[in-house]
Order: C-alpha cells, then structure tokens, then sequence
C-alpha cells in the first residue's frame, strides 16, 4: 500500500512538474507573440507610411488609392492627370506635363475645395497653365450648366416653341444616367453655341411623373427630340461627339431640295437605294408639310428628295401633292413597276405615308450588304443567293446574270424577300450555313423565323434547281442548319441532356413543363 502512495506521489510530482516547465514555456512563448505583434505592428505601421507617401518624380506627384483622399483634402487646389502607363498619348504628354508642374509649383490658387473643374483645352503648356490660373482667380465661377432643366412648369413652352431639341428623361439614381450626364453636358456646351444653337434639356423622370407617362418613358436614361412640340425617337451615340454629330443631322432639313432635271437623274441611274421623291407646288403646301414631318421620322433609314420644280415635275410624270419612289436602274426589272405613286392630301396621315413607303422599299431581288442589312432585311424568311456581287463596270454584266436567274423564281412568291450578296461580305454567313466550301460559284441560303436556317445542296445553279428549293421550303421539306453536339446514345437519367438537335422534341413539347440550365463548361 505504502508503494502504490508513494508511486502516485512521484507521478504526481512528475506532472506537476510538466505543468510547471509547460507553463513556463507557455509565458516565454505568449511573451515572444507579444514582441512579434509589436513588431508586425510596428512594420504595418511603416508599410502604411510608405504607401500613403506621396512620391515625387520630375515634379509630378504620384496618387495611389492609399493617398489620394488625404492629399486631396489637404489642398486647396490640385491638378489631376488620370493616364495609364501603357497609353501612347500619356507618354507623349508626360514632359508637357513635368514642365506644367515646374511652372505651378509656386502658385497657390484659392480654388474652392473639393470641386472638380474639367478640363477640355488642348494638351499644350501655355493652355494648360492659362486655364489654371484663370480658374485660380478669386472672382472666377464656374459657368452654368448648359444643359436646360425642365419641369412642368416650363416644359411645354420650352418643347413647343423650339425648332428642335434634344430632351433626356432620367432618374437620379440610374447609373446609366450618371454616366450620360458628363458627355450629355459636354455636348449642350457646344451645340449651344452653333448658330442657331442645338438646345439640349433634362426632365427629372421621377418628380415629373405626368410628363414622362405622356411620352411613354419606361427606362432610363431616355432621351428624345422634339421638333416644335412633336417627339421623335433618338436613335443617336450617347457620347459627345456621337450626340453632336447627330443632333447636327438632325437639325438640318430631312429632304433634299432638288432644283433641276440632272440631279434626279444622276439618283436613279447610279444609286444604290430607294429614291424617293415629293413634288409640291410651295413649302406652303399641306401636302409638303406632311411629307416633311414623315421624312422626320424616318430620316434616318432613307433619303428623301423634294422639288417644287415644273421641269422635274414632268420628267417624273407627277403631279404637285405627290410622292413617287423609284427604284435605281440597276434593280429594275420585266417582272415589277418602276415606280410607285402615293398621292397626298390634306387628310392623309403620316402613318399612311409611312406605310406606303415601307410596302415599296425593296425591289424584287434587292443587294444584301452589311451597310443595308439592319435597316433593309430584318424581314422573315429571307432567300440569299451568295456570290460575287459587284455592279462596277468591269463585273456589272456577270452580276446581273446572276440576278435575272433570281428574279425568274422570286417573281412567283412574294411571300418572300429575296437578296443577292456577296459571298465575301457574308463570309461567316456562309460558313454557318456550311457552303463557305461548297466549290460551287454560286450558293443559296434561306434565313427563316426563329433563328432557323436552311441551305441549298451545293450544285450548278440555276432558276430551276433555286425554284425547287423554295418549292421544299415552302411545303416543310427541309430541315434546319443546326450546330449541335451528337445526341446523348445513354439518356435516361433524372437530368437529360439536351443538344441542338434534339431542343425541339425535348425542350418545346408542349405535353409537359420543363426546367433547363443552359451552362457552358469552362465555367465553375
């Protein structure tokens, strides 16, 4: 008994021990931790230093993150430079601006704290430094906006007394706006200085809750034209120069005054769209003015032409209060009119112009290219006949071979808008079709609705072999140019795969709900 107390007793000295040798060890280690956070603190402290440490190269001060908003704060005035080091133009600044930096080093300006002036004078020394010390004058204040503010109190008599101007409807808290209103302010700077001036204005879509509903504003920003009261689309850039260029284009007429014979005919033998022309007795005229307010709205996707010229008059065969479209020689044909005539009268509508120009806009094999593409062929489905298309002299003749093979199967079925291109210009077109190595000289796709396309074997053409593919299109017979993975052999799992050719059956069955990830698999 006494051995086993004894024994226990050792253990017990042997543990305490441990623990005291353990503890020990424990208040020398907590000890070096304290050190180390000291000096971590300590390196952190001097790695802050250096970061917030505003260097100095050839009298230009360098801004990071770390500093800017200390530095900032601290002075009174300041001159930014925002450039990245591998921009040409930055390089090329760099020692106009190190001497700037010389020459502003002793001056101290008293321009208010915390207001950014821009600056948009040329990148030279002396403009650089004049506009600086102008601003540094004590007198000096920014000027006003250029931009007019509307509200409900204004805003008609502004709109509706103004020749033309530009109105953006925005929200305070849309990004989209905030990044507009830099450019947008640029631009009314100096569109109001043209002769006339170009105004451009601001609606504040979420105060002013009537006026935006009463032109249909549903996103932000919004931005419209206004022509003595009536609203146009904008269909513009949104950043300076883009909104400047456009609106000039805008504020000058929509239709061209032609004054002689020659200049009508130089439009329809050389072309390469729809000629449109108004014939009207005086810019009195109702009939002009209707025709004026269509052209507005659809100035940007045609050309219009006017004249109130007896001589020009009766080269066309029209009558005062009539518009007449015609095609250019190189797409008239046997198998359509040559032109088309609306008579306009007091009232007519401007939708009803508006149609009428729409219904006429394409001959019956009209040329595809990139420039037209948007404006002239969104129409479903589209049959295009691919191959050198080229209407300069040396090549008009082989073009137009190609064309009247075309025109003797487009005739029968004006369901359909059929196009020549080039097979060069479409070359991706073509590709996704799978005729870009077809070796034939001419090939033929069909662009139908929903994405859908369709491509004709590749043999010698002709107009028989093109009318038997519209014939197999039109009854149902072909299927679909799909770019697709092979369908699954193994499908039967609780998540199916779907691929390209099997999305129809699977995807759009209208017997059951389906829920699908369409997912790529580089991501994760």
């Amino acid at each position: 008994m006494k051995r086993k107390i004894i024994i226990l007793f050792i253990v017990l000295l042997g543990i305490a021990q441990f623990v005291a040798v353990t503890r020990g060890e424990e208040d020398d280690i907590a000890e070096e931790e304290v050190d180390d956070a000291e000096e971590e603190e300590e390196e952190e402290e001097e790695e802050d230093d250096e970061d917030t440490e505003v260097k100095d190269e050839n009298g230009v001060l360098i801004l990071t993150d770390n500093n800017f908003d200390t530095f900032i704060e601290d002075k009174d005035t300041v001159l930014l430079e925002f450039y990245a080091p591998w921009c040409g133009h930055c390089k090329q600044f760099a020692p106009v601006y190190e001497k700037i930096a010389q020459t502003l080093k002793d001056n101290d300006p008293p321009i208010p704290k915390g207001e950014p002036v821009d600056y948009d004078g040329s990148r030279t020394e002396e403009a650089i430094v004049s506009r600086v010390k102008e601003v540094a004058q004590p007198d000096w204040k920014p000027p006003p906006e250029a931009t007019l503010v509307l509200t409900k109190d204004n805003f008609d008599d502004v709109v509706n007394n103004a020749e033309i101007i530009l109105v953006e409807f925005y929200a305070p808290w849309c990004g989209h706006c905030k990044r507009l209103a830099p450019e947008y302010e640029k631009a009314a700077k100096v569109l109001s200085m043209r002769s006339p001036p170009i105004p451009l204005a601001k609606v504040d879509a979420t105060v002013e809750n009537d006026i935006a509903s009463r032109f249909e504003v549903s996103g932000y920003p919004t931005l419209k034209i206004f022509r003595k009261g009536k609203s146009f689309e904008y269909n513009g850039p949104r950043e300076k120069d883009g909104i400047i260029d456009y609106m000039g284009e805008q504020a000058g007429p929509p239709s061209k005054h032609v004054q002689n014979q020659k200049q009508i005919q130089g439009f329809i033998k050389d072309g390469d769209d729809i000629v449109i022309v108004g014939v009207f007795s005086s810019e009195q005229d109702t009939a002009f003015q209707i025709y004026q307010e269509t052209c507005n709205s659809l100035r940007d996707d045609y050309k219009f032409l006017h004249t109130f010229n007896s001589a020009v008059s009766k080269l066309l065969n029209v009558s005062p209060g009539q518009v007449v479209m015609i095609q250019p020689e190189k797409f008239q044909s046997k198998y359509e009119p040559k032109s088309h005539l609306l008579t306009i009268h007091d009232s007519t509508t401007v939708s009803e112009v508006k149609d009428f120009f729409k219904s006429h806009t394409l001959p019956l094999v009209g040329h595809r290219k990139q420039s037209n593409d948007a404006k002239r062929y969104t129409r479903r489905p589209l049959i295009v006949v691919y191959y050198g298309v080229d209407f300069s002299f040396d090549y008009r003749v082989a073009t137009q071979f190609w064309r009247n093979k075309v025109l003797e199967v487009a005739k029968d079925f004006p369901e359909y808008t059929f196009a020549i291109a080039d097979e060069e210009d479409y070359a991706d077109e073509l590709k996704g079709l799978g005729l870009s190595e077809s070796g034939e000289e001419v090939n033929v796709g069909i662009l139908g609705e929903g994405g859908k396309r369709f491509a004709m074997e590749p043999e010698e053409f002709d107009s028989d072999v093109l009318r038997e593919f519209v014939v197999a299109f039109k009854k149902g017979k072909l299927k679909p140019i799909i770019k697709s993975q092979p369908i699954p052999r193994s499908n039967n799992g609780p998540v199916k795969v779907v691929v390209g050719k099997n999305f129809e059956e699977v995807v759009m069955d209208t017997k059951k709900d389906v829920l699908i990830e369409f997912y790529a698999p580089c991501i994760f």
